[in-house]
């Protein structure tokens, strides 16, 4: 762990500072896979899978390896116990619930009298959700990205995740699409996967845009395909979490709080900020008392090594600090945290007060879990009802708005040097004024 105490101005640019990568090599071997994605289709996929993952789809299901089939959903349904499947479920109505509130409402203006102008919501018609498997199972994305892409409306709903060691796809995983209404369910994970949504194979159909968390690879094949085939939610990085926490938090909440960061992967980002210094004393003690009981230990150790835990006397510099990082996750451990989090600007979703812990978003609180990481929240927002629409902007000129409107195109157009304009609003005028 790094610990700082009244951090200076270069201290504070390490803190928020994230980790560099060598984009260049990444690009070069993912750019590699997507190239055979796109040329060799649903055979590179099956040898992508058979290299990565470790599995023969070819010969776990010969008559169709990528695409998930009816039995294996009914499979996945015996499997996962009702505990899980109420949970799911529970969740399920939170997240539609909050997403449902967040339905466009036409507007129309009158810009003036004969000019009305107005903007319509329309769903994309066809998207790819990437649900990860790797170390941990991540069904709750599943009602992520698939909830609010039902609700916005959108017609094709392609769904891809890596199958486990034996052809399979985790069972809770399939459930949940059920749940959240997806069918189209294909095993295929990481780079080939995110080849497959963009350029489509045989099996695999072509979407209009990618959403959806995952590793480095993962994350560097959206920003590949989105420079000329598919739109993607957003770039990302590691998944990370920020805490603010003051003289009354409570030392093994922000302990746990950091933990259900870390054990995300070594390389996410956990960092804690307090105006209390006798705090980094506590929840030290609290991080090795809990890390002892911890099945994932040993990633969460080698996570905490990076880990920043800052101590500042003032409360405007620590706000100062947050800001400028922009996390992923925020959360506001401290007794006067309402008035705190009018003051974040920079935040991919924000936790006010000791009883909101992260995991409550990640799960089921209603909240979309698939945030902005790597400093993007300062340009991005979370995925959210908006991200699965276009909206559509819509005029119409009657015969009372096309003379005062006329004569400011015409000008406007004519200084531009663009005549063709000016004269497609002119012959209009001309038209209109004879008797």
């Amino acid at each position: 762990m790094r610990i700082y105490i009244n951090p200076t101005e270069e201290e504070i640019t390490d803190i928020i500072a994230r980790p560099s990568k060598d984009w260049g090599a990444l690009s070069v071997a993912v750019g590699d896979v997507l190239q055979r994605v796109q040329s060799e289709g649903d055979d590179a996929v099956i040898d992508c899978e058979r290299q990565f993952d470790h599995v023969d789809l070819s010969a776990v299901s010969p008559s169709s390896p990528l695409k998930v089939t009816e039995n294996e959903f009914q499979r996945a349904e015996q499997i996962v116990s009702p505990e899980l499947k109420a949970a799911l479920t529970s969740a399920h109505s939170n997240i539609a619930r909050f997403h449902e509130a967040q339905r466009f409402v036409d507007v129309v203006v009158d810009t003036q009298p004969g000019v009305r102008c107005w903007q319509r919501s329309v769903p994309i018609e066809s998207v790819g959700l990437y649900v990860p498997g790797g170390t941990a199972p991540l069904f709750s994305t599943v009602l992520m990205l698939a909830t609010p892409a039902r609700i916005a409306g959108c017609r094709r709903i392609v769904l891809c995740t890596p199958p486990c060691k034996d052809g399979s796809v985790h069972p809770a995983i399939l459930v949940a699409a059920r749940i959240a209404g997806v069918s189209d369910v294909f095993k295929a994970g990481g780079v080939q996967a995110i080849g497959a949504m963009a350029y489509g194979t045989k099996s695999i159909p072509r979407v209009s845009k990618i959403f959806g968390p995952g590793n480095q690879y993962v994350q560097a094949a959206k920003q590949l395909v989105a420079l000329s085939q598919v739109a993607i939610d957003m770039p990302a990085g590691p998944s990370e979490v920020l805490v603010i926490a003051d003289e009354s938090a409570v030392p093994s909440f922000v302990a746990a709080d950091l933990l259900s960061q870390a054990e995300h992967g070594t390389d996410s980002q956990v960092l804690l900020l307090t105006n209390h210094e006798p705090m980094l004393a506590a929840v030290q003690d609290e991080l090795s008392r809990q890390l002892a009981v911890l099945p994932r230990r040993e990633m969460a150790e080698a996570t905490l090594l990076n880990s920043r835990l800052v101590y500042s006397d003032s409360l405007q510099t620590i706000i100062s600090i947050a800001n400028a990082y922009a996390p992923e996750h925020l959360i506001l451990e401290a007794a006067d945290a309402d008035r705190l989090a009018e003051l974040v600007v920079n935040a991919g979703s924000v936790f006010i007060g000791h009883l909101t812990p992260e995991s409550a978003g990640d799960y089921a609180s209603g909240t979309n879990h698939t945030l902005p990481t790597n400093g993007w929240a300062k340009a991005y927002s979370g995925v959210n009802l908006d991200s699965f629409c276009r909206k559509i902007t819509f005029q119409k000129i009657s015969e009372e708005g096309l003379p005062s409107l006329a004569p400011i195109v015409e000008t406007m157009a004519e200084a531009e040097g663009l005549d063709a304009h000016r004269m497609a609003m002119a012959l209009r005028r001309q038209r209109l004024a004879k008797p």
